[in-house]
């Protein structure tokens, strides 16, 4: 009897300790269709990596958790329920994020950017497109146009500096109207928009479905640029194993698309319905963007331009102190925790590196200057060629073959960026080598430069063709 007493004794206390145990809320919101937020919402929600992570010893041995998920297409709705209290971290680009920082400010709260997910030293990733059938080939040709764009996004921002750059007025050259990237999109294909400014992917993924055509890439603007990972500041005071725990998540994502960026595009265009090509085109390697988790000046001067020009468009007139804002504290104990060195992360600005042969020779592939590549549907791994004529040579037997290609790849000449093959212009020398380029205007210059003539994909392709018979 005193045993059964003892026993139900003991029972009893162990469910009142259950009872009293912490409920620890980890609310997270994310941006699912901008693909650069995916290592720090969508991969980590849809493999399931934050369990595995979060921690369950010391004052967190008895701790419950209840992980909630919410997604959104910009980063103002998503900043509106982080300041209200119904989100903890929140995942954005750097503009939206200077705004998030004044809006908790402006609440009596605080927010702090925790790290970068992804991004550019050189901005690109943003960008212009006009209609598929416009006859417009450069900005210069957009003054007294129309242009719409997401306001107060990093777009919004690439697009004054590039207005500014030639010299224009922007309240008086150009008809700048607030446009978010799903109307964008209908107002492109049934050409009632002149052109359009987004930020990712929007920009490659209008072309890619055949219904816009690049004129700009951020690159031009040599603007950094780059989305993040946001926390509040009051949860992180009180959780901060918690905010690590989601920082290792978010580099075991990151090195998981690393390893099988094929993989990976496809799993995002499963969620999110955009394409694994445009995806791959992003975050593959020698990618437009780089995944880069480490605070670089570049990203930390980026943050000071958005809020100045928060202040331009007149949605603020709070400075934020970028130096406060910033906290690397909880990124840095995330990479010493994983075994790696944040400083040598820091320092490194390579994008992601290829080790791969050349389809058609069998033979490693060692300047990536002139590197293409070819994506056939049904295949899991991208195909590798030195040289775009190489890549071109390929599709016509890969086309022959009756081989359904999901996208071709090749590098810019100038600026280095990867370009979609199919939207590129390209310059053909004497010795049969082709060089890529965006616009038409820089394949012309280079041609008339170094020799050469300028064609489109289409030409270049014919002109491949028949220099092989």
């Amino acid at each position: 009897m005193r045993l059964r007493t003892t026993l139900a004794g003991l029972a009893l206390a162990i469910a009142t300790v259950h009872a009293n145990a912490e409920t620890i809320r980890v609310a997270i919101g994310t941006q699912d269709t901008t693909i650069n937020c995916a290592t720090g919402g969508l991969l980590i929600r849809e493999l399931g990596l934050l369990d595995k992570y979060l921690p369950k010893d010391g004052k967190y041995e008895d701790v419950k958790y209840e992980i909630e998920w919410k997604n959104f297409t910009s980063g103002a709705p998503l900043t509106n329920e982080m300041v209200a209290g119904k989100l903890d971290f929140g995942a954005m680009a750097d503009f939206p994020g200077s705004f998030n920082g004044v809006a908790h400010l402006d609440a009596g709260k605080r927010s702090l950017f925790l790290t970068v997910l992804s991004g550019s030293i050189r901005g690109s990733g943003n960008g212009i497109v006009v209609p598929a059938s416009s006859s417009v080939q450069s900005l210069a040709e957009l003054k007294g146009k129309t242009i719409s764009v997401p306001f107060a996004s990093t777009a919004h921002g690439m697009l004054l500096r590039a207005i500014a750059a030639q010299g224009w007025d922007p309240q008086k050259d150009v008809r700048i109207i607030a446009q978010p990237p799903e109307i964008a999109g209908s107002a492109l294909r049934s050409n009632r928009i002149e052109a359009h400014a987004d930020f990712v992917p929007f920009a490659e993924l209008f072309p890619n479905r055949g219904f816009a055509r690049k004129i700009y890439d951020g690159s031009q603007a040599n603007a950094p640029t780059f989305h993040g990972a946001l926390v509040d500041a009051e949860y992180a005071r009180k959780y901060p194993e918690v905010v690590t725990a989601y920082l290792r998540a978010s580099l075991e994502a990151d090195r998981l698309f690393a390893e099988s960026p094929e993989h990976y595009s496809e799993l995002i265009e499963k969620v999110t319905g955009i394409e694994a090509e445009v995806n791959y085109l992003f975050h593959g390697p020698l990618g437009l963007q780089t995944r880069d988790l480490t605070w670089k000046p570049e990203y930390r001067k980026a943050l000071a331009t958005s809020i100045d020009t928060l202040k331009l468009l007149k949605k603020t007139d709070r400075g934020l102190d970028v130096d406060k804002f910033v906290d690397d504290q909880y990124i840095r104990a995330a990479f010493k925790q994983a075994g790696r060195d944040y400083d040598k992360a820091l320092a490194d600005y390579q994008p992601l590196p290829l080790k791969a042969v050349d389809a058609l020779t069998g033979q490693p592939i060692t300047d990536f200057k002139r590197l293409a590549q070819i994506w056939v549907r049904g295949e899991n791994k991208v195909r590798h060629y030195a040289s775009p004529e190489a890549a071109l040579k390929a599709l016509a037997a890969l086309e022959q073959e009756g081989k359904d290609i999901r996208a071709i790849y090749a590098q810019a000449a100038d600026s280095g960026i990867k370009l979609l093959a199919n939207q590129a212009w390209f310059v053909r020398n004497g010795k049969g080598e082709l060089a890529a380029f965006l616009l038409k205007d820089q394949a012309e210059a280079y041609a008339q430069q170094h020799g050469g003539t300028a064609l489109d994909f289409v030409s270049a392709n014919q002109n491949q063709a028949l220099a092989q018979r």
